[in-house]
């Protein structure tokens, strides 16, 4: 095995693992790219050997010794393709407020990812307003969260004009119907601020064509936001991606930084807006919701047409995954899952995953194109502007929460020994 170590920058490594994969009878060079602020790492756990064992020390003098996996801001190749990911390592908390100390920024919507963006924004130091329709349920809360009207909480277009930063962060509909009075406010140099691809990706649906004389960012966090504020309030943070459309002052990649750490992201990786959305519409419709809820229901009712109860057929679908396996799955992988559930568990999955992965790719491909050729985003300007879009959305989440094995999932959260207790 060869090992080859490049110096990139003052604090970042390039190293090399070349290796013979004699059962493939192939070469292969992995590349991590190692990035540190004060610390150097000389041992690498993904390979399980430490760098100093193939006669290199990559120790600055005075440096600590750390044992982790690879260590802060790595770049990983994956089949030729090295990635950049940014920490709050390689751009502190206090760089970013250095970098937007003479920004006002304005939250534009308080619904579902603007009261996490905001309060982050609010907790970390930054100076945050919202722009919010007066007297909506989501005014309120912002009131409710410390926001004051007049001084800190304003109408939409209120807000944009007072701000440099303007995060437009009302639904993609709502973005339609919104845009000529929010493009009216904006002034050269400011920053169009955006956490989903939708808008200017299907300019073409949208109408939503910034004007040149800004800059047009994107931080997207990969998570709903509440959870952005639980993560955040609990020392953690939801990883953001991030995209640069245009830049007009030539600041827009450290603005676009800076407002990432800001929200409190886990760290930042880049994107672009199409890519984004594109893979953004395709989780939500496929593994991270409607396809999760499809197969979820699928084996639901599989195990209760065959007589199982609803205890057990939620808890073998659900409820072990959700509150055990998933767990497993988040802290070191996949592998890791299967390494610690039994021998029979690990031999039925690993001959079945590949049965259930042949059976969805058609869907998926057709999920994709569906994205990519803007049906998909057709379909949600069209549903969210309806003028009975509240009702009808409502009734189609009560059915799932009034079928059966919602009902049984609410029975079975109800008994959960902190549930109990209370």
């Amino acid at each position: 095995m060869e090992v080859f170590i490049q110096k990139l920058t003052a604090n970042s490594f390039l190293y090399q693992q070349h290796f013979s994969n004699r059962r493939a009878g192939r070469n292969h060079w992995i590349n991590i790219f190692l990035s540190f602020n004060h610390k150097f790492h000389n041992h690498c756990s993904r390979f399980g050997e430490p760098l100093t064992k193939h006669g290199l020390n990559v120790l600055g003098s005075g440096g600590a010794q750390s044992h982790s996996a690879v260590g802060f801001g790595e770049l990983q190749e994956i089949r030729g393709m090295i990635e950049e990911v940014i920490t709050s390592e390689e751009f502190s908390l206090e760089k970013a407020q250095k970098v937007l100390e003479n920004e006002m920024i304005a939250v534009l919507g308080y619904g579902v990812q603007g009261p996490g963006q905001a309060l982050n924004m609010k907790d970390n130091g930054f100076k945050v307003i919202v722009g919010q329709r007066d007297g909506s349920s989501s005014w309120n809360r912002a009131v409710e969260d410390g926001f004051v009207p007049g001084e800190t909480l304003f109408s939409l277009e209120e807000a944009a004009k007072r701000a440099t930063v303007i995060q437009y962060l009302v639904s993609d509909a709502g973005q339609v119907a919104t845009w000529p009075g929010i493009k009216a406010c904006l002034d050269p140099g400011d920053a169009l601020y955006f956490s989903h691809g939708f808008a200017v990706t299907y300019k073409g649906q949208t109408g939503i064509v910034p004007p040149e004389d800004v800059d047009v960012i994107l931080v997207a966090p990969k998570g709903s936001g509440k959870t952005v504020r639980r993560n955040f309030q609990a020392g953690s943070g939801i990883n953001s991606s991030y995209a640069i459309f245009q830049d007009y002052t030539g600041r827009a990649r450290e603005r676009t930084l800076a407002l990432g750490v800001a929200i409190g992201s886990g760290y930042l990786f880049p994107t672009t807006f199409e890519k984004e959305v594109f893979s953004d519409l395709t989780g939500e419709r496929g593994v991270l919701m409607g396809c999760l809820a499809g197969v979820m229901e699928a084996q639901y009712d599989l195990l209760r047409k065959h007589g199982h109860s609803p205890s057990e057929a939620f808890n073998e679908t659900v409820e072990e995954l959700t509150q055990s396996l998933i767990r497993l799955v988040a802290e070191n992988g996949m592998d890791w899952m299967f390494g610690n559930c039994s021998t029979t568990a690990q031999r039925g999955a690993l001959d079945w995953r590949g049965k259930f992965k042949e059976a969805v790719v058609p869907v998926f491909d057709e999920l994709y194109e569906s994205v990519k050729s803007g049906k998909e985003a057709q379909i949600v300007l069209d549903a969210n502007s309806r003028d009975d879009y509240r009702d009808r959305l409502d009734r189609e989440l009560s059915e799932i929460r009034e079928s059966e094995m919602w009902r049984a999932g609410a029975a079975v959260r109800a008994l959960r020994p902190e549930n109990r207790n209370k």
